[in-house]
């Protein structure tokens, strides 16, 4: 070997990290622009998991998809191109692209889940206490219980009334739109709170919600405070303090999603985890018409805590919507069918990866962290310490993916969550690989996950639309 072939023999040898930024030309650097303010759209749209659940639904319906059970009551057969959705529980949603190829052989799916960290209202939320007004929550997923004081909260949810009618309430994203706020303690009287570990400076029993400090008018009732947001809430929306037992009310950040930085590189929002997934897996699937593989999109609910219920991954819900696809498709029921293209398929969880953060450098091993600009993230393993809970992706889909992306100019990296002896975390792909087919962890990376407002670069949004696009039309 010559001085001469040394710089080819690098090439060759050595894994080039690239930053996304530098690899795209100009035409490609307006798409990429285009398709994040369509994202910041999305998410503005997309607040909670029911609200994500019908923009997907509205978004696909815009491009040609069908209720399959529509088609189930009609019994009108399927063929390739056929693009069909199905709801669960209006907090799930799985669309389907039919492809050439004999379903048995296997599908390609991409399953992102739509639900995120928050405060939820407990049954009973509503209560006195010194002359204000308070909603009790209860949080829900993996918070840090000090991050939610002191900041804009609006309230997102559903009331079923007693006679069954379905009130939607929202209040605190119009303009004009009164917030709702969680108090914290001054610091000049929080010597004992700041002596607190930090886990324990906020009690979740103190994520109390103002909502009001106006008495009503007559003196003869009791709570006085407590009755006027009743009496509000009963004029504009007709609810009961018996309806908030059967509701679901969520309270999250108010306000928009924003770019980040004096470049606008970034975007700063509340629900990238795992919303971010959940749009550019939709966005990709909207964007294609014919595949040799039948495509997937799986949005899916409670991811934050264990995939459990109804709605979760761990449910029956997408194995019922494979078995509908087979009859429509066979014109009968075939659980063999069905088992088949299962087992056969390839699958990426598409859900967010951890960033490295500059001011939090002890906690990640530089060389098998992600980086924000380095493009969509493959991560073999999620899991804790010695890869409990896990799906340990095979080598051989591994590299059935990253020739995907490497052919098709996706720029990709490699992550993990955080050091070893750290902890970590999981996503849905152990309860994908239950039915044996392939699947790899893949997605954005992310600063600040699981905060209200967490960070994600606008260059691995693109990157991460281009691979799954690539991964559904691939063979």
């Amino acid at each position: 070997m010559t001085i001469k072939d040394e710089p080819k023999l690098k090439e060759k040898l050595l894994l080039e990290k690239k930053n996304a930024w530098e690899v795209i030309d100009e035409k490609e650097r307006q798409d990429l622009f285009n398709l994040n303010e369509d994202y910041k759209s999305f998410l503005d749209n997309a607040k909670t998991e029911r609200k994500a659940n019908d923009e997907i639904i509205r978004r696909a319906k815009e491009k040609g998809f069908v209720s399959l059970e529509e088609l189930l009551i009609k019994k009108e057969r399927l063929v390739p191109g056929s693009k069909v959705y199905v709801t669960n529980k209006g907090k799930g949603v799985a669309l389907f692209v039919i492809g050439k190829e004999d379903i048995s052989k296997g599908m390609h799916v991409i399953g992102s889940h739509i639900d995120s960290p928050r405060l939820d209202l407990k049954q009973l939320p509503l209560y006195e206490n010194e002359k204000m007004a308070y909603f009790k929550t209860h949080y829900y997923g993996g918070i840090k219980k000090y991050q939610w004081v002191s900041m804009p909260l609006a309230l997102h949810g559903v009331v079923f009334k007693g006679n069954g009618e379905k009130v939607e309430i929202e209040i605190g994203e119009d303009s004009n739109d009164p917030v709702l706020y969680i108090t914290d303690l001054l610091p000049h009287l929080a010597k004992e709170q700041m002596e607190k570990k930090l886990s324990e400076g906020i009690t979740g029993e103190e994520l109390n919600v103002i909502v009001g400090s106006i008495p009503y008018k007559n003196k003869d009732i009791d709570d006085r405070i407590k009755f006027n947001i009743l009496n509000i809430l009963y004029e504009k929306y007709n609810i009961t303090e018996e309806d908030f037992t059967s509701a679901e009310i969520e309270i999250v950040p108010a306000g928009k999603s924003r770019d980040l930085g004096i470049d606008r590189s970034m975007i700063m929002s509340y629900g990238h985890d795992d919303r971010v997934c959940a749009f550019t897996s939709l966005s990709a699937i909207l964007d294609i018409d014919e595949t040799e593989k039948t495509a997937v999109s799986l949005f899916v609910d409670k991811e934050e805590i264990g995939s459990v219920g109804n709605t979760g991954m761990t449910s029956a819900f997408f194995e019922n919507a494979v078995m509908d696809i087979v009859y429509l498709l066979e014109g009968e029921s075939n659980l063999t069918v069905v088992k088949k293209a299962l087992a056969n398929s390839k699958a990426l969880s598409a859900d967010v990866a951890t960033g490295f953060d500059p001011n939090y450098p002890d906690v990640y091993e530089k060389m098998n962290t992600a980086y924000i600009g380095g493009g969509i993230t493959i991560v073999k393993y999620t899991g804790s310490r010695g890869k409990g809970g896990c799906n340990d992706a095979n080598p051989e889909f591994i590299n059935y993916v990253r020739n995907i992306f490497n052919d098709n100019n996706v720029v990709w990296q490699t992550g993990e969550l955080g050091k070893v002896d750290q902890g970590g975390g999981g996503t849905i792909a152990y309860i994908l690989a239950r039915h044996g087919m392939e699947v790899l962890d893949c997605g954005v990376a992310m600063l600040s996950m699981h905060a209200p407002y967490e960070v994600v670069s606008k260059a691995d949004v693109y990157m991460t639309y281009k691979g799954y696009k690539a991964f559904y039309e691939a063979n």
